[in-house]
């Protein structure tokens, strides 16, 4: 327990501690904290109590304006840290309970806070990594005898993404305009997306990157994986449609792509870890791994347009519904020897499930605008609409306590 309060249903508890990048009205330099309940722990203002082994003499660190030094020191260092604050935010500790001019110092109310990118993120992945999303788009669009393409089952299918155009939530998303041939005995046109959609994904920031050339090791990669993060991978599927043959994804998917603000270590998802999924066929060695590192993570959508109350839930999933994990993600991403630098994103792909209400993206809820979803009081939904607005939460259940990642949401503005 800590000794500053926190609900059962609360995000935020001792048992999570996520990490984030915030500013205040009267301080507006962006900063690193750390969520309890609703206060944000200010750790430049408690950097000096971080003396042990693999802190000691880093603690500028926590002095910075991203987390991407914090993370290039590694999974110790990170361990460090956390015992560290879960016994200063202990109901037993005095060092902060008792203090009353460092506490006046060290925390912040959330209601207060501007939040930020955790981090400056240089490069980001987005891979294709749950199957029931990647069949149900290829019976879409290819007929049910072929909706896995032959490499499917043998590597996590991936490209690179824009880094540029990652924002925090609560940023406007602009609809995109570009090429779109609705007709195929008809030229392409310029205009405004029609089939704008959302992708339910997660995604996770890399720690210590490796050498040009020298790959990460399966063995070795949760090493490298910092903390998990929500995300909204906003596509515009009417352009996509046109120019993904031969490359796949590029301006339908570059104009925004949403995260939240606290990134969960894993060290606090580490209690809900499940066994991997069953891969069959059984993949190549560097990516063959007999450690658990599936993680039951409860995800929703809602969605609240213009004349609508309240928001709606239009879908309900889980991260364990993921076929390649994250450590295959990344071990198959360098072992060409491609390096990876802290502060990278590298994101799950859309997180479908078996069922329809668990399905992570409006082409399929709406089965590629053939069944419009039902919002209630004669509202529905095929594709987004401008207005509105898009929630994505995820939270791990615990013993009278949840490990959350707050909310990760974006409002649809009109083209340009």
């Amino acid at each position: 327990m800590s000794f500053i309060p926190v609900p059962a249903d609360c995000d935020f508890p001792i048992q999570n501690l996520p990490y984030g990048v915030f500013s205040t009205e009267d301080e507006p330099a962006p900063r690193i904290g750390v969520a309890i309940g609703d206060q944000i722990l200010d750790l430049r203002v408690i950097r000096h109590l971080f003396n042990g082994p693999f802190l000691s003499g880093h603690q500028d660190v926590f002095n910075e304006a991203t987390l991407n030094s914090f993370m290039s020191l590694g999974h110790n260092a990170w361990k460090e840290a956390r015992h560290v604050l879960q016994r200063l935010l202990s109901a037993s500790e005095a060092t902060l309970r008792d203090n009353k001019e460092l506490r006046a110092r060290a925390f912040v109310s959330q209601s207060r806070a501007k939040l930020h990118l955790p981090a400056n993120i240089g490069d980001y992945t987005d891979f294709y990594s749950s199957k029931d999303h990647a069949t149900n788009v290829g019976i879409m669009f290819r007929g049910k005898e072929n909706a896995l393409m032959p490499n499917w089952l043998h590597l996590p299918v991936g490209y690179h993404g824009r880094a540029s155009s990652v924002v925090i939530s609560g940023s406007p998303i602009r609809r995109p305009k570009g090429q779109v041939r609705p007709s195929d005995d008809k030229p392409p046109s310029f205009e405004a997306s029609k089939l704008l959609d959302i992708e339910l994904e997660m995604a996770f920031f890399v720690g210590p990157g490796n050498n040009l050339g020298e790959p990460i090791p399966i063995q070795k990669a949760h090493e490298h994986i910092f903390g998990m993060v929500l995300m909204n991978d906003w596509s515009a599927r009417d352009i996509q449609k046109w120019e993904y043959v031969p490359l796949g994804p590029f301006l339908s998917k570059n104009f925004a792509t949403t995260v939240s603000p606290w990134v969960v270590p894993m060290e606090a998802l580490m209690p809900f870890v499940l066994p991997n999924p069953i891969q069959d066929p059984t993949p190549l060695p560097y990516l063959q791994d007999k450690s658990d590192y599936t993680f039951n993570i409860n995800l929703s959508v809602c969605l609240q347009g213009d004349g609508m109350k309240e928001p709606v839930s239009i879908c309900r999933s889980n991260f364990k519904y993921m076929y390649w994990t994250m450590k295959q993600q990344l071990a198959h991403h360098t072992v060409t020897g491609c390096n990876v630098r802290p502060g990278d994103l590298l994101a799950s792909g859309t997180i479908s499930g078996p069922d329809p209400e668990s399905f992570g993206s409006m082409l399929e809820l709406s089965w590629r605008g053939s069944k419009p979803i039902d919002l209630g009081n004669g509202h529905t939904r095929t594709f987004l609409k401008d207005g509105d607005t898009v929630t994505l939460r995820g939270y791990c259940q615990g013993d009278g306590y949840r490990v959350g990642f707050g909310e990760c949401s974006g409002t649809i503005h009109p083209a340009h």
